[in-house]
């Protein structure tokens, strides 16, 4: 990993996302953003998402109204803010604002969960191509940032995506098949998934059956842990 002083425009971040960068700040009143380039590299491969039978019972009973850039600056502050473990943040306001101007120029996205009319849990990303860089998520109520990312999982499948870039991995995003590859593997994943001309899906009609599919995919194949061969399948 290597960290370098920069000048971020939201033209300038889309072209560095392409690249395989992405900018951080090391605290949320930092004045200054780094790139990171880790190696090795997380992502959850799309084709090997793992949808726990409780979890899947859950996205599919109604318990959270889940939506798409309904509230995409709500979903950025809820990343940003304070919560038990994590009392940080990588997310200053020079990083807040360069992702609402993407997010107003349709390549920055959020998917929300609400219950009863209240914000309770989310996650947004970037979309270049067939590639969704997932950047942050945060929960306020059990399973809400779980929901979120199942829903975001069966949206990216059904638009044609390739590659979705956890960047780093967590306890959290391996029980879901997340792994690690190299940087030289995943620059060839991305500049495949890049190229390809994927839909951000904002109202398919057929988002519940994509979260059946995924659970049943789980069950046909087991669960066991992923090579770094078997990632870019």
């Amino acid at each position: 990993m290597f960290r370098r002083r920069v000048e971020v425009t939201p033209e300038l971040l889309l072209r560095r996302y392409r690249d395989g960068l992405f900018p951080m700040a090391e605290t949320r009143d930092a004045t200054e953003l780094f790139w990171l380039d880790p190696e090795p590299r997380g992502i959850l491969p799309l084709d090997r998402f793992h949808l726990p039978r409780r979890l899947r019972r859950t996205a599919l009973a109604g318990t959270f109204e889940t939506t798409t850039d309904r509230a995409f600056e709500a979903v950025i502050d809820g990343c940003a803010g304070p919560a038990p473990g994590r009392e940080e943040s990588w997310i200053n306001p020079q990083i807040r604002s360069l992702f609402l101007a993407v997010h107003r120029m349709g390549s920055a996205h959020s998917i929300e969960c609400w219950r009863e009319g209240t914000l309770c849990g989310g996650l947004y990303g970037i979309a270049i191509g067939g590639a969704f860089f997932g950047e942050s998520m945060f929960s306020r109520q059990r399973d809400a940032s779980k929901v979120a990312l199942a829903f975001l999982v069966a949206r990216l499948r059904l638009g044609g995506f390739r590659l979705l870039d956890t960047q780093f991995i967590t306890s959290h995003l391996s029980q879901f098949g997340a792994v690690e590859v190299s940087r030289a593997r995943y620059r060839g994943m991305l500049a495949d998934a890049t190229a390809v001309d994927a839909q951000w899906q904002q109202e398919p009609a057929d988002l519940v059956g994509a979260i059946r599919r995924l659970g049943a995919a789980c069950e046909d194949r087991g669960v066991r842990p992923m090579s770094e061969g078997e990632a870019g399948g």
